[in-house]
């Protein structure tokens, strides 16, 4: 889901020519000085700059705003990957001009950034101490600065359930109702091991889809995976690592896994086959089965409130405010009105993207939404829980990324049967350690 529109220069306050309206009035003349010099009958005019990607769901929002402040523009600058995104705000940050007034950054990668906090500005001084109850505490953490600087407001997040097929299970004697499969897997030692009794009924069906995503559901649970919390590269010396490893490379050995490349055509294909039963899914995931399995799913497909180990999350994103922008307190502002609770309502409404305010749990639009697709699934309850169990914030060193792209590249070539497990864990470790020692920046 990481799933190309090249971004646009920053734009700066400029003279804004005038409206129609204007011109066919008095525009430009000795009794309209304002407008001629960029100003409304509110005071100067604001153009702020939102660099965003995929989709935010913050079109109306941004309307919204500009009508209840009029002397404010916002244009949005609109990637249409992560990658293009990221590279764009590399080469801006590098340059030391270009970025946006507002950047928005990933769950995944914002830790890059907090080593270079300085380049963004500190929330703290536009109010962030104060507004910080309005997140879940693992949230706020998430863009927290060893030295204590916030440098980004939660957009959405993504905690996980299991879903899983309900006409799957029955025919290997599983329970199917949704409150029954959730006392199945307290954790991942008894997900693997009802995997194996089903596989066994099951034969021509797997467990789970990849190994690649299960050891990011598995991963993304521990607080310290590839780094300690002092930066040090942890490597095999990290028990908890090694054990993930095990568990997933004899999944795979144990015919568990269905060998997908995760979103590839061969994966999305088989949403329409009876390929595999149970999938680690956060909320925004639901839609990518419900669109690939279509009819062939509808009523097969059901979520439980459960997840292996307490709880887990995969996505949602932040707002910061790079140093570079010349209006940061009115950036802080916008920054801080969309991610409030009431806007994360309304985008949760639009696109479904989860809110990680917790005054929107309170909400009916949230908690009482239902899932027609997932056998009505009361889907807005069960991740306001799989939300509240997520109380760990995972430490990311400097070369977390490119690491974890070592492993999982290992973990695909065992799962393809292309590698022994013993062989591709080496090969990870050493790859993994030339570029753990690779310094940040080259």
């Amino acid at each position: 889901m990481r799933p190309k529109a090249r971004l646009r220069p920053r734009t700066t306050v400029a003279v804004l020519a005038c409206s129609l309206t204007l011109l066919v009035g008095a525009c430009g003349g000795s009794d309209q000085p304002d407008a001629a010099a960029g100003k409304t009958a509110d005071g100067p005019r604001v153009e702020l700059t939102i660099a965003t990607f995929n989709e935010f769901g913050y079109s109306d929002l941004y309307r919204e705003y500009e009508a209840a402040h009029p002397s404010v523009k916002i244009t949005e600058r609109r990637a249409a990957t992560v990658d293009e995104h990221i590279k764009n705000l590399e080469t801006n940050l590098a340059s030391g001009s270009g970025m946006a007034d507002i950047e928005a950054m990933e769950v995944s990668w914002i830790y890059k950034y907090l080593a270079k906090a300085d380049k963004f500005v500190d929330l703290r001084q536009y109010g962030a101490d104060e507004l910080s109850s309005r997140w879940l505490d693992w949230k706020v953490a998430g863009a927290t600065a060893p030295d204590g600087k916030i440098i980004g407001y939660g957009t959405d997040i993504g905690p996980e359930a299991i879903c899983y097929r309900r006409d799957l299970f029955a025919k290997a004697g599983l329970p199917t109702d949704r409150a029954e499969v959730a006392k199945l897997f307290p954790d991942w030692a008894s997900y693997f091991s009802y995997g194996r009794r089903f596989k066994a009924k099951v034969p021509n069906s797997a467990w789970y889809d990849s190994a690649v995503l299960t050891w990011e559901a598995m991963r993304n649970q521990l607080i310290e995976a590839y780094y300690s919390n002092e930066d040090r590269y942890l490597g095999d010396e990290n028990e908890l690592l090694v054990r993930t490893w095990n568990q997933i490379v004899a999944g795979s050995q144990d015919g568990l896994s269905a060998k997908l490349p995760a979103w590839s055509d061969a994966w999305t294909r088989a949403f329409r086959s009876d390929a595999f039963a149970t999938m680690a899914c956060p909320g925004w995931l639901l839609g990518v089965i419900q669109d690939n399995a279509g009819s062939f799913g509808k009523g097969k497909w059901d979520v439980a409130d459960v997840f292996p180990g307490g709880g887990g999350n995969w996505g949602g994103s932040y707002l910061t405010v790079p140093t570079q922008s010349t209006q940061p307190e009115e950036a802080a502002k916008l920054a801080a009105w969309l991610t409030a609770p009431e806007q994360q309502i309304k985008v949760f409404k639009k696109v479904g993207s989860f809110p990680s305010t917790v005054d929107a749990y309170d909400a009916e639009q949230v908690k009482s939404q239902v899932n027609e697709y997932f056998n009505n699934a009361p889907v807005g309850k069960i991740f306001i829980n799989r939300a509240n169990n997520v109380i760990l914030k995972q430490h990311k060193g400097p070369r977390d990324g490119e690491i974890n792209q070592v492993f999982t590249d290992a973990l695909e070539r065992v799962d393809q049967g292309k590698q022994s497990p013993q062989a591709a864990w080496k090969q990870a470790l050493r790859e993994a350690e030339k570029a753990a020692n690779t310094r940040v920046g080259n």
